[in-house]
């Protein structure tokens, strides 16, 4: 929904026309003809016929499917608890795609700034706040990283996104 910000109105899903459809609470397809595309970061509008072929989930953020984690991997491990926390591949996709970027998911990767494992803490040492084996263990990584994720972006796609954007989380 395109506004007027000195009109004092305000766009939302609850006062969203019923012409338009909320999905995942986030992005909105208006239904019709258009003659004006108009796109705000990660929202536009988009024809129908283009609706059923694109997945329009602001919550992946682009982000590419992850497929299926080798059992026992950190990947599986972090999959795993991003379900214990109700989150879903959506989610993990994102995750996966962000980690790949940052570590390739090796617990012992090291950068010369100090940035440490799989989420590459900065300084490595934050994660001792998780556990003792922060140097080796990925499960004590994974929950540090996801609390600092959660922590200033709300969610692995949150933080997908802003590295999207920005280069860095």
């Amino acid at each position: 929904m395109v506004v007027d910000p000195y009109s004092g109105a305000y766009a939302s899903a609850a006062t969203a026309p019923n012409h338009w459809i909320v999905i995942n609470g986030q992005s909105y397809v208006a239904q019709g003809t258009y003659s004006l595309g108009v796109s705000h970061g990660k929202y536009g509008v988009i024809a129908p016929a283009a609706h059923k072929a694109a997945t329009l989930s602001t919550a992946s953020a682009g982000a590419p499917a992850a497929g299926t984690p080798d059992p026992g991997s950190a990947k599986a491990i972090a999959q795993q608890i991003l379900a214990s926390r109700g989150m879903g591949n959506d989610q993990y996709s994102c995750l996966v795609s962000l980690w790949d970027r940052e570590s390739h998911w090796n617990v012992y990767a090291a950068n010369p700034s100090g940035a440490y494992g799989i989420p590459q803490a900065l300084p490595g040492n934050k994660m001792a706040s998780v556990g003792a084996d922060w140097r080796t263990n990925p499960k004590t990584q994974i929950i540090w990283g996801l609390q600092y994720i959660t922590g200033r972006y709300g969610t692995p796609c949150g933080a997908w996104s802003h590295s999207q954007s920005s280069g860095w989380y």
